[in-house]
């Protein structure tokens, strides 16, 4: 008889924690949310020169847009100046020369575009 104390005993214990075990409940979030990333944004070629800055960096770029993307915080609109090197000038083939001055040279351009790419001063329409 005190075999089957035991054995009820044991049976009624293995019950209960079978009940408990099915009664557990399992919450599962999934994965975290995920912080926004930024998504890339596109720009378009219009050429509309920017000079702009990141930290001592000064650079030309050739529209708002694509510097904003790089990072940078636009100076002031038209290329830089004084060696704002690593420029990105976009000049079409058009030819409409000009006449640019810089520091006292005078120099004939095959475009306005290219003559402010190289820095200088429009003086006049046609060549020098």
């Amino acid at each position: 008889m005190r075999f089957l104390a035991v054995s009820r005993q044991g049976i009624v214990i293995f019950m209960l924690s079978a009940l408990l075990a099915a009664c557990t409940l399992v919450v599962d979030d999934g994965p975290r949310p995920r912080p926004p990333q930024p998504h890339p944004q596109l720009c378009t070629m219009q050429y509309q020169p920017v000079c702009a800055r990141r930290g001592g960096d000064r650079q030309t770029f050739a529209n708002a847009c694509l510097a904003e993307t790089e990072g940078y915080r636009i100076v002031r609109e038209g290329p830089c100046r004084d060696g704002g090197g690593g420029e990105q000038t976009f000049c079409t083939r058009e030819y409409a020369p000009v006449c640019g001055r810089r520091h006292g040279q005078v120099r004939t351009f095959p475009n306005a575009c290219e003559a402010r790419a190289a820095d200088y001063r429009i003086v006049g329409d046609g060549p020098c």
